[in-house]
């Protein structure tokens, strides 16, 4: 299966008493109504809702719970529409082994007590109330997950008109999807680590067992013989997309653009064969000139491949590309970057990287600029430079712990306009709400590797409920 047809399946169901149903007339169709809206909020693009209706006996919960394996849901989202028995609950949850959602949604903000008063007969004033009393089973529902392990989290509103509790269920629905594109991504590695960097190496096989996924192991020479393939026309082409894509700055040579625009076209192809979602990369290349031609004509072609989802991490970063890939998923970018330096006047940090940046995510058009040398590296040839765009921003680690564990490491802050270092990389300015020594000092105090991911906009809140789905502890430093 491709990655990009993977679908995310969420499982919905809502509970009831079925001896209610002789007592109060209407009521249980009342309840399938309520359900029914829940599935309408829940739907959107790329999401299939699993809606198994309204279960009132333990044999249906029995025959839910097969169902829920068979369709292969990433998460469940379980209605409390009014008290119902725990033995409708468990069996229906228990053989998916995904977490479960538990909406306690009242259909209005209060109940019309005057009005239900009114009614005089107490039947029909019980069963009114019963269409209201969702918050009375949950304390009995958490109780029977917590004493049979089964992962659970909840949220506590009304049917409409509380943003509060939709946009916490909007945020469950996309830390699943996000979650599922984890699971299901295609990683690529090629060359080998930076030697020496010792804070960036990893072992591949946590990364799957944490994040799911896989791992492919890719071979420069495949690059090289590939920009061999690469026609005249497909150049040219390429060559005018850099045009239309970026600010390629007078000084750029025809010959430099040219080699970069073959290395890009034979990266989309080297994409397409191996059906990666992103990829990591480092490699010398000296004594190879096949190799080191490929090697550094590659920064404007990854760029590319970094807008559009596929997260390009350059120094073989794998760790760092994770964390990528998990804010691109959410739809906020996630660019390379690592210190540049203290702005202690301004009380700002300068963070950025050379290689790759996630052009979609900039503040204005990427300025393609030539180097003569990549600083601590073999080569010459283009490179870009941007900021990311003003406004807010979370930062995201991917850590390993001295105990063998995985860790994501976040922050909020803001980029900020100002002077950047114009030297042909990407280079932005933060402003954090503790200040910037405090932010360093926090931000150090947990391990990291040197280099992080950047997305536009505060997500925090999404990447909380994402390391509760992978069960991944999540450290806010601001």
């Amino acid at each position: 299966m491709k990655i990009t047809n993977y679908t995310t399946k969420i499982g919905l169901f809502g509970i009831g008493l079925d001896a209610y149903w002789p007592q109060f007339a209407g009521l249980k169709e009342e309840l399938e109504g309520y359900l029914a809206r829940v599935e309408g909020k829940l739907s959107r693009d790329g999401v299939e809702i699993v809606n198994l209706g309204l279960i009132d006996t333990p044999q249906k919960a029995m025959a839910v719970g097969h169902d829920f394996r068979r369709a292969d849901v990433d998460l469940i989202f379980l209605h409390v529409t009014t008290y119902a028995l725990s033995n409708t609950v468990l069996p229906a949850v228990q053989r998916a082994k995904v977490p479960v959602i538990v909406l306690n949604l009242s259909p209005e903000a209060a109940i019309d007590y005057a009005a239900l008063n009114r009614m005089g007969d107490r039947t029909k004033m019980t069963g009114e109330w019963l269409s209201s009393c969702s918050a009375c089973s949950v304390p009995e529902i958490a109780n029977v997950f917590n004493r049979s392990r089964i992962r659970f989290h909840q949220v506590t509103g009304t049917l409409d008109s509380d943003p509060v509790a939709w946009d916490e269920i909007d945020a469950w629905i996309d830390a699943a999807r996000v979650a599922g594109v984890m699971s299901h991504n295609r990683l690529g590695l090629m060359g080998h680590y930076y030697s020496g960097m010792l804070d960036i190496y990893t072992d591949v096989t946590r990364q799957c067992a944490y994040f799911g996924g896989h791992i492919e192991m890719l071979e420069v020479d495949e690059l090289a013989a590939l920009r061999e393939g690469v026609s005249s026309a497909e150049i040219a082409d390429r060559v005018r997309l850099f045009g239309d894509t970026f600010a390629v700055q007078p000084d750029c040579s025809m010959p430099e653009l040219t080699r970069a625009a073959r290395t890009s076209v034979a990266l989309d192809r080297l994409v397409e064969d191996k059906d990666l979602g992103s990829m990591a990369y480092y490699y010398m290349g000296s004594g190879n000139p096949a190799n080191e031609d490929a090697i550094s004509s590659i920064i404007l072609g990854n760029s590319l491949l970094t807008a559009r989802g596929i997260p390009v991490a350059g120094e073989y970063e794998v760790k760092n590309v994770q964390a990528m890939k998990i804010l691109d998923s959410f739809g906020v970018g996630g660019s390379f970057t690592e210190y540049y330096a203290i702005d202690f006047a301004d009380d700002v940090v300068l963070m950025g990287h050379d290689g790759p940046g996630h052009i979609a995510i900039a503040e204005g058009k990427t300025k393609v600029k030539p180097l003569s040398v990549y600083h601590g590296k073999v080569g010459r040839g283009l490179s870009v430079e941007m900021s990311v765009k003003h406004g807010p921003v979370t930062l995201l680690s991917v850590v390993e712990t001295v105990d063998g564990g995985m860790v994501l490491l976040a922050a909020e802050g803001e980029s900020v306009p100002g002077p950047i270092l114009e030297i042909g990389n990407t280079n932005s300015r933060y402003r954090f709400p503790i200040g910037a020594r405090n932010f360093v000092n926090e931000w150090n105090r947990h391990g990291p590797a040197h280099h992080c991911a950047i997305g536009v906009g505060h997500v925090t809140h999404k990447l909380q409920k994402l390391a509760l789905l992978l069960d991944i502890p999540l450290i806010r430093v601001c």
